[in-house]
């Protein structure tokens, strides 16, 4: 894609966020970046103004609320120079599904869905009649996974997927580039916040953020639209699509199949 003019960066106070926020003012993109710590926030518009003399500004907003919600969504839809939004803010309420604590639960599908829903619609909005522009939804490894305490969380990040994938077939045509991000454990303080460490996990299933941030841009440049930085062979995820396909077109039929032994 061409060089990006100004990106705007949910959860950009630390992680993935932050890394996004630092490459990107390596290129020389102006910057919105949004989280809910203003302190660093502020911290790091400092450190990128100083030392890459750029443009940049922040949205102190709690996207599990209605109203952090809005006023992104409206700063997207006002600045038509923003030709790229990473919608990278969530995070992990782990817990069995009897047991998890029901308002963690609501706050953490605020954050992971609804928000993330409504600023691609704003970005989407913006940038069609441009007929430029790209969005960075992340959603999470954990899409191809089951297990105990991931119910919610991991369907929150199936809800990304599903809806990123719907994005890229309806941007076909628009100038929009839409990718789906899927990390794997990646060194940040999400997992201590998720009750997790790092520790729990084998190093060399470990990515650094920045190797993960450094692949989505190469990523956009070579216009994958799914970027998963450490899968060896991309078809693989190629023969998953094929045997999705091939599960949908039994999908929906005339009759049961014939394993149930259903009259005829």
């Amino acid at each position: 894609m061409p060089a990006i003019t100004r990106a705007l960066v949910t959860g950009a106070s630390a992680g993935i966020g932050e890394s996004f926020a630092r490459q990107l003012a390596a290129q020389g993109a102006a910057l919105v970046l949004v989280a809910r710590r203003t302190d660093r926030l502020d911290a790091l518009a400092a450190r990128l103004r100083e030392g890459h003399g750029i443009e940049v500004e922040t949205l102190a907003a709690d996207l599990s609320t209605p109203e952090g919600v809005q006023a992104t969504a409206d700063r997207l839809a006002a600045d038509p120079a923003i030709d790229l939004l990473v919608n990278n803010a969530g995070y992990a309420a782990r817990g069995r599904v009897g047991q998890l604590d029901a308002e963690a639960l609501d706050h953490m599908l605020r954050v992971n869905v609804l928000a993330l829903a409504r600023l691609s619609h704003a970005a989407m909005g913006a940038m069609t009649p441009r007929g430029h522009g790209a969005v960075v939804n992340v959603a999470s490894g954990t899409v191809f996974m089951q297990f105990p305490g991931n119910a919610g969380y991991g369907a929150s990040k199936n809800f990304v997927m599903g809806f990123t994938r719907n994005m890229q077939v309806e941007a076909q045509g628009t100038g929009i580039q839409v990718q789906l991000l899927i990390p794997g454990v990646i060194a940040t303080d999400f997992h201590a916040v998720a009750g997790n460490s790092l520790s729990n996990f084998p190093p060399e299933r470990v990515m650094q953020a920045d190797e993960l941030v450094a692949a989505s841009l190469r990523a956009l440049e070579m216009r994958e639209p799914v970027c998963i930085p450490s899968l060896p062979d991309i078809r693989d995820w190629e023969a998953y699509v094929a045997a999705e396909a091939r599960v949908a077109a039994g999908a929906s039929r005339d009759r049961a199949a014939d394993r149930y032994g259903l009259p005829r």
